[in-house]
């Protein structure tokens, strides 16, 4: 199928053969059908599955075919963090580039000034985090009284974040009549009794449940200690051929420590996580996607939203505690069909998290033993552990750490 065949008007045909669309992905080709006769839907699927362009092309084919109501908000997308926002709306800029709607995303963390300028010019489609639309919303700024169709994105996200309760604010003062839009990863209780009362009878779409990982993913391990792996990356990194490469860590710290080491090295990079303030985040992934900046260090929640284009090269500095987090990280690059690759760095504390990774995502993930680092150590912990709980095995120096104490009396290992 292609997108001809959605019955998609020429204006937005010609905006996606700009961006290289050929086809649509199965969740755009399930989802805009169902969008463009005003159904309400419930989406399922995992990051990286196009599924931005499976809300926001009909949403737009829909709204560009009304005059009324002129540059007043009719379509509202709400999504939990910043960095996501900002890919929407770049995306509905790409794809309305040639219809008379405008769009505009206001997220928190900067001065409000500007944002409150452009929403006074008129917007079409508005694309917010929950905080700053309250804040707007309390101070007169925006008014919703025209809305007629509500997108709430990474509902799990949200769950997450702690945003459900200003969800359920901003509910209760939209228009009851709307088409709803609801696409979550994952469906927890909570989310699910969210969804329920959001939707009327909607059409369901699922794709690629959250425990698969794209076919399209080279996966790897690397077995290495802990205080090798910054050697690790940086020889990974001496192949020129990884030329734009995404790295995640699990703290905030480790971010900055490991572009901090990168850059003693002599290659670009950056960390980017909630630490940072909203225009150096900003200024971070604008150089990232430029490829002025080689390495983006990013913790999971800053990463959330980053959503480039042809990204080949992801690297797991360390597994999450969350295996379900493998497969949002990853999913960073082999999108919506392109090949990629990814590498993961697994130490001893790792090894329980990559025993649950794998039998999340049903199979085992290849051991890369060809580079200086590698541990036959931590290939047989991992061999011995099987279906166990794991127990590091101490090096004789940590000994101190798990309560050994040397024994008070000088004269215990005296010679006789």
């Amino acid at each position: 199928m292609n997108f001809e065949q959605l019955g998609l008007i020429k204006p937005i045909l010609d905006a996606l053969k700009v961006q290289g669309y050929e086809q649509p992905t199965p969740i755009q080709e399930k989802a805009i059908p169902s969008i463009l006769q005003k159904k309400d839907l419930l989406g399922s699927a995992q990051t990286g599955t196009g599924k931005t362009a499976a809300f926001a092309i009909p949403i737009l084919q829909n709204l560009s075919e009304k005059e009324q109501h002129k540059n007043q908000i009719k379509a509202l997308i709400l999504t939990p963090t910043r960095e996501l926002a900002i890919q929407i709306e770049e995306n509905f800029k790409a794809y309305s580039k040639n219809l008379k709607l405008k769009s505009l995303v206001i997220f928190g963390g900067v001065k409000q000034h500007q944002q409150e300028q452009q929403v006074k010019k008129g917007v079409d489609i508005l694309i917010a985090t929950p905080g700053r639309l309250l804040d707007f919303i309390s101070q007169g700024i925006i008014k919703l009284h025209h809305l007629e169709i509500f997108v709430l994105d990474e509902a799990d996200r949200m769950l997450d974040m702690g945003f459900v309760h200003d969800v359920k604010r901003i509910l209760k003062l939209i228009p009851a009549k709307r088409q709803n839009l609801f696409f979550s990863a994952t469906m927890p209780k909570e989310i699910a009794k969210l969804a329920s009362e959001i939707l009327v009878n909607p059409v369901k779409v699922e794709v690629a449940p959250v425990s698969s990982t794209a076919d399209t993913i080279q996966q790897s391990i690397y077995f290495v200690e802990k205080d090798n792996k910054p050697d690790l990356l940086i020889h990974l990194l001496q192949d020129q051929k990884l030329d734009q490469v995404l790295v995640f860590s699990r703290t905030k710290h480790g971010a900055d420590k490991i572009a901090r080491k990168l850059h003693q090295s002599k290659i670009s990079a950056e960390a980017i996580h909630g630490n940072k303030s909203q225009n150096a985040r900003q200024n971070a992934l604008n150089n990232f996607k430029s490829k002025k900046t080689r390495v983006l260090v990013a913790t999971d929640i800053a990463a959330r939203g980053i959503d480039i284009d042809e990204l080949k090269y992801v690297v797991n500095y360390e597994l999450s505690d969350v295996s379900e987090t493998y497969v949002h990280r990853i999913g960073r690059t082999g999108r919506a069909g392109s090949e990629g690759t990814s590498f993961s760095f697994v130490d001893g504390l790792d090894l329980a998290n990559l025993r649950n990774t794998e039998k999340l995502i049903g199979k085992k993930i290849p051991v890369v033993t060809d580079h200086p680092y590698h541990t036959n150590d931590l290939v047989e912990q991992k061999r011995d552990s099987n279906n166990k709980p794991f127990i590091p095995r101490p090096k004789p120096q940590q000994k101190a750490d798990i309560g050994f104490k040397k024994p008070k009396n000088k004269g215990f290992f005296r010679k006789k």
